[in-house]
């Protein structure tokens, strides 16, 4: 059987990873323009202090500047993606090209126009765009109005630029998502949602809320595409957390739940349309009272997606065991402790392609809609041979195993899987470290971690084995 006739082969990046071209043509600053790179990254971010220095008074290396500079190399770039024959190319809209401070009276035709062209580009060679309308980026702007996501007066600005871009992309585009890895504002606040912790004790109910606000302004969206777009499909997008228990004590297994339901929530709501039950409860507990308008609970209800996207990078182990929770893994942001079953990637992220077999399923299960894996990859450090060539078998053995289980997903689950989009398919910065180096490309990108180099595109040797992959619709392994 294998895959389907139509399965959506392709890769996936985000604007603010790979476009660069810092405040050209109109652009605003967004909350990635404000982030160093490096390995202490994800700590900077937690520090209001310093979030607020890097707003008030940029100084250093900020890599989103620049980026891959995929704003002036699209053409290029899409047309090796056409090479290795994609079927599908997700990337994302930057908000602040199209309105730079967000909450502008008229969209900038410039930022417009860009995408304009690029999704012009892609359709030209049969490539059909999956477009995510918020990528973890907004307008600084709002973070100094409203904190983000966290003020409610962001959900009409974020309704008024959906609309802008259904309505100007209408025909160009058949998929969209709302809102990248929505579980994350639970974990990186400031990367998620643009909302700085000014006091750690408040951070839950101010997660909560600016997920409350996200939910809200996703299921507007899901209403604003159907209007304008009704040959569309639009989605939710969440990052897996497939945690095993480390034992076989029940208190382990219950960690696992208490893990999983709080991860997936917030797409229980996008796909049902209600808050759950146990969320209502603990929410009451918490004292977190949900600033709630009075026409929320209709609209969660009328704003339920058609699909539900996923990233995978690895999975991970719980235990309430204190002799065991000593050793942590170290790849991912949802916590647990190392698996001694699995090998970890240089960066920490276990590798487990079973584990992809197991959240196919646990997601088909859990919400009997299409499935759609929009980012899995390995990050590793390439080497550049004297001839130029770069030999990337590690990458290609990894993204062999988890083709092959969600393979047997699909044949022998059943589990229905509309498309895979592997995660930066081209070089990109990384969002976690701002580093160059963490490679996940069938292309690479002449670049270093301070900014360095040509910029020059070269194919890996992986891009000549997910092309034989594609044009063979996974047969070809």
């Amino acid at each position: 059987m294998g895959f389907p006739k139509g399965f959506l082969w392709g890769g996936a990046v985000a604007a603010h990873q790979c476009e660069g071209a810092y405040l050209e043509d109109g652009k605003g600053v967004s909350t990635c323009d404000v982030m160093h790179g490096g390995k202490g990254r994800m700590a900077e971010i937690a520090d209001a202090k310093a979030i607020k220095a890097n707003i008030e008074q940029p100084k250093g290396y900020f890599p989103e500047h620049t980026a891959v500079d995929f704003y002036h190399h699209y053409k290029e770039d899409i047309a090796l993606f056409a090479e290795m024959g994609f079927k599908v190319f997700r990337t994302s809209i930057a908000w602040v090209r199209i309105f730079p401070n967000g909450d502008d009276a008229q969209p900038n035709e410039a930022g417009l126009a860009f995408y304009d062209a690029l999704f012009d580009e892609c359709r030209k060679y049969g490539i059909e765009p999956l477009v995510t309308l918020s990528h973890w980026e907004m307008a600084i702007n709002l973070t100094k109005k409203y904190n983000g996501w966290a003020g409610r007066e962001i959900v009409p600005l974020f309704d008024r630029y959906a609309r802008t871009v259904f309505a100007r992309y209408k025909g160009k585009v058949k998929y969209w998502l709302t809102f990248n890895e929505i579980n994350m504002t639970f974990h990186v606040p400031f990367l998620g949602s643009g909302v700085i912790v000014d006091d750690p004790a408040k951070k839950e109910a101010l997660c909560y809320q600016a997920c409350h606000n996200q939910l809200v302004a996703s299921a507007l969206a899901v209403k604003a595409c159907r209007e304008i777009c009704p040959d569309a499909k639009i989605g939710s997008m969440v990052a897996s957390a497939i945690a095993y228990p480390y034992s076989c004590r029940p208190e382990d297994t219950w960690e696992r739940i208490d893990l999983e339901r709080k991860n997936y929530c917030l797409t229980d709501v996008q796909v049902r349309g209600y808050y759950p039950a146990w969320l209502k409860n603990y929410l009451a507990e918490k004292g977190i009272d949900l600033k709630a308008g009075a026409d929320d609970e209709r609209i969660l209800h009328e704003g339920t997606v058609d699909f539900v996207s996923f990233s995978y990078y690895s999975t991970s182990a719980v235990s309430t065991d204190p002799a065991v929770t000593g050793e942590k893994g170290t790849g991912n942001l949802f916590g647990g402790v190392k698996n001694p079953y699995l090998k970890s990637s240089e960066w920490g992220w276990q590798v487990d392609p079973l584990g992809l077999r197991v959240a196919l399923n646990f997601l088909y299960d859990r919400y009997q809609k299409p499935l759609f894996i929009v980012e899995n990859g390995l990050g590793a450090k390439d080497v550049v041979e004297a001839d130029g060539s770069i030999n990337d078998d590690y990458r290609i053995d990894y993204l062999r195993e988890h083709v092959k289980a969600m393979k047997t997903a699909v044949d022998v689950d059943g589990v229905e899987l509309w498309g895979y989009t592997t995660w930066g398919c081209i070089d990109i910065i990384s969002a976690s470290t701002g580093e160059m180096s963490k490679r996940y490309g069938f292309i690479y990108v002449d670049k270093d971690d301070e900014g360095k180099g040509t910029l020059a595109r070269s194919r890996k040797k992986s891009f000549f084995w997910y092309k034989d992959v594609i044009a063979s619709n996974g047969e070809k392994l």
